[in-house]
């Protein structure tokens, strides 16, 4: 509601004190909305998550590392880390294991997950888009993702990964790249690539 109130015989607006308590109503409202969840985490808008999370099941998880073979010296890295259970299996084996997630409070999660199993040392963990991640330090890469994601990620993995690493994928393959392994744990296949030689072969991958 607006009221006027003269001085000298002009009008002069001035705003009531209703309408002023419910802008300052409003703009607290926003404030709170804009406010971090605890623990200082920031969750990632629904939309921009390529993939939504799903937790591998455990005997699923160590299947995945038996069939890339980590060990001691290998690179792990998970696109797509959820809680990070893979990246503990990995890092229990003497790897060490980097996980990446564009949802804050996965990555917060697998840092708990990561500290209560003792291997935090071992674990690196970083919020960002696994499209963008420089893959080229990884011996091996694992995948739970979605069927048009791998194939986004299959020219990178082959162009930067180096020939003999491995990829594992929990579910889904890679097109007409085919696995030098497939099994089945659970009702659920896990692929494994190795990266070929540099060369033709590279560039076709389905003669292989």
């Amino acid at each position: 509601m607006i009221a006027s109130s003269r001085t000298n015989g002009a009008p002069r607006p001035r705003v009531s004190s209703r309408l002023a308590l419910a802008t300052l109503s409003v703009a607290v409202a926003l404030a709170v909305r804009a406010l971090p969840p605890p623990g200082g985490e920031t969750a990632a808008p629904a939309s921009r998550l390529d993939v939504p999370y799903e937790p591998t099941p455990p005997g699923v998880v160590r299947a995945m590392v038996d069939l890339a073979e980590v060990g001691p010296g290998d690179v792990v890295y998970d696109l797509g880390c959820g809680d990070g259970r893979i990246l503990v299996e990995a890092a229990r084996r003497g790897a060490r294991a980097v996980g990446v997630d564009l949802d804050p409070r996965r990555i917060a999660e697998a840092r708990e997950n990561a500290r209560a199993a003792g291997v935090l040392d071992r674990v690196e963990l970083r919020v960002g888009d696994l499209f963008q991640t420089d893959v080229r330090p990884a011996t091996v890469v694992m995948l739970f993702l979605w069927p048009h994601v791998n194939l986004r990620l299959r020219p990178r993995l082959l162009a930067e990964l180096r020939p003999g690493a491995r990829v594992v994928s929990h579910w889904h393959d890679m097109g007409d790249w085919r696995p030098d392994r497939k099994i089945e744990v659970e009702g659920r296949p896990v692929y494994l690539w190795r990266i070929p030689a540099r060369g033709p072969a590279a560039a076709v991958p389905a003669g292989r």
